[in-house]
């Protein structure tokens, strides 16, 4: 019996091809070279809506390079990355994040000498004190809406067992408080998909549980996530479909239990 999800490289079918509803973000034939190494070749990759979505492989894959095309901190020498049904990979990467479309790095980003709270909202978008003259023209409307973002602040800090913290500086967090506060900063934008680029590195184990739980209860609320991670536990107990990269290229996507069995991944990726 042939498994379905052992067909490779840039012509293995997009999960949308057996999939009714349209993916909420679509990698096509994305390549992306430098000098003469081609770090990412003819990849294509689909995220459905409301799914936690895992993609994995050997180091020097090419998935975080992959990462920085989907978030267009890289062009891609060719093909296209399609997010809620527009193309997105020639705009700048902060129009990228104003569509919804947001990401984490493998070492968390945070402002360190500024409070944690601060760096919280520092994240919104779209406020009506942006615009110089709205200072005078609409102050109710802006403080209206500070309150908002402060008690939005607040509420995400406290559902990741931060808000103690609050007045601290950022830089005095621990790497895995650092890892929350980044994942509660990309909630702030109200996103519509977070890409998170191993957010188990560097943690320890309570703690990646308790990232664990929070991205399955934001997913539940309806959130989307596409996740790099290496910690094979942590993608398999919580990804619906995974996808697999290995120099450069698709190797195999399927369920956790597909790519457990598929001898391509054990051989590429877990060397057996």
């Amino acid at each position: 019996m042939v498994d379905r999800f052992t067909e490779t490289g840039a012509n293995a079918p997009l999960p949308s091809q057996a999939i009714t509803a349209p993916p909420l973000l679509n990698a096509q034939e994305l390549s992306k070279s430098f000098g003469g190494v081609r770090a990412v070749d003819r990849v294509n990759l689909a995220v459905q809506p409301g799914s936690i979505t895992g993609l994995i492989g050997p180091n020097g894959a090419g998935k975080t390079t992959l990462f920085n095309l989907l978030a267009n901190s890289l062009r891609p020498d060719s093909g296209a990355v399609i997010f809620d049904g527009a193309p997105v990979h020639t705009l700048p990467s902060y129009e990228v994040a104003r569509q919804g479309l947001v990401r984490t790095f493998q070492v968390a980003r945070v402002l360190s000498r500024l409070s944690v709270l601060d760096n919280m909202l520092l994240a919104t978008q779209k406020q009506t004190g942006e615009i110089l003259w709205n200072v005078w023209l609409r102050p109710g409307q802006i403080a209206q809406e500070e309150k908002q973002q402060r008690d939005r602040a607040w509420e995400l800090l406290e559902s990741v067992g931060l808000a103690a913290k609050a007045h601290d500086y950022a830089g005095s967090l621990s790497g895995g408080q650092r890892k929350l506060l980044e994942l509660a900063r990309a909630l702030m934008t109200r996103p519509k998909l977070i890409l998170l680029d191993e957010p188990a590195a560097g943690v320890n184990p309570t703690l990646i549980n308790q990232i664990s739980d929070h991205i399955r209860a934001w997913n539940q609320q309806g959130m989307t996530f596409l996740i790099i991670e290496h910690n094979m536990d942590m993608i398999m107990s919580l990804c619906d479909r995974i996808w697999v990269m290995a120099e450069g290229r698709n190797l195999a996507h399927g369920t956790p239990t597909d790519i457990q069995r598929n001898s391509q991944v054990l051989e590429a990726y877990l060397g057996q």
